[in-house]
């Protein structure tokens, strides 16, 4: 049913100056999974992320959230339908303690802006849903810790919870393992699995034991293409995708 599905592309395609990023990708998101996007360097992940959130425009397709064309709506727009996104590289503000980051994203939600010349006592309406956000990210105890001084698996934590706090129906997710020790890996692995359990992900990770442990549906990009799509099982069996990748993954 259309229902079922929270994103679609119908025959999506990129060209910068004659070379072809994307070539016809038609890609249906369930909604209420985890949905990832794997392929080889230069498969064409990170382009079809930013078409799909209109940081970049295709130059041909369509793309559909719930039902509706998104195709010329602006990045501000969609993530206002409910669709917002992680970048590979951490966007907290590095200076500003963990709480005071989710504090200038809840007032993002409401739509003005964040007074840094105001007394923390005028902000403080926003402290039980921020010290929530913390919680649930497993940041308790660094409400008061500035975001540069974070170890990196925090810092990414923190970040899920600034995406978290624009109340997300979609949260898309830019390779949120890169650069991570096991420890960091399997902490953010519990967090998006308590994360997807009443939203939908869509997330370009390089990890494929992450993948397969988080994955409900996994589309493989070769060469600006869909090379193949199902479940890890099924995917990581294709031909193909053993060609893509020169030898089955470990």
């Amino acid at each position: 049913m259309a229902d079922d599905w929270i994103v679609e592309t119908i025959d999506l395609s990129k060209e910068f100056k004659g070379f072809i990023a994307v070539r016809d990708v038609s890609v249906r998101v369930r909604r209420g999974t985890v949905h990832a996007l794997i392929g080889p360097n230069g498969a064409g992940k990170t382009t079809f992320f930013n078409l799909i959130t209109k940081f970049l425009s295709p130059t041909q397709g369509q793309i559909l959230f719930n039902g509706r064309d998104i195709t010329r709506l602006d990045p501000a727009q969609i993530a206002r339908l409910g669709m917002v996104r992680s970048f590979q590289i951490s966007a907290v503000f590095p200076h500003l303690t963990a709480m005071d980051n989710l504090r200038v994203a809840l007032q993002r939600k409401l739509g003005t802006s964040f007074h840094f010349w105001r007394s923390h006592r005028g902000l403080d309406v926003l402290n039980e849903r921020a010290r929530g956000l913390l919680d649930s990210v497993g940041l308790a105890g660094f409400e008061d810790t500035p975001a540069i001084e974070l170890p990196y698996g925090r810092k990414r934590a923190l970040e899920i919870a600034t995406t978290l706090a624009l109340d997300p129906e979609m949260l898309l997710l830019d390779e949120p393992m890169a650069g991570m020790g096991r420890e960091d890996i399997l902490r953010i692995s519990d967090l998006i699995r308590a994360v997807a359990k009443n939203r939908t992900v869509l997330m370009v990770e390089h990890n494929l034991s992450v993948v397969a442990d988080l994955s409900d549906t996994i589309t493989v990009l070769a060469r600006g293409e869909v090379l193949s799509e199902g479940t890890y099982a099924e995917v990581s069996a294709d031909p193909l995708v053993i060609e893509a990748y020169m030898g089955r993954p470990t």
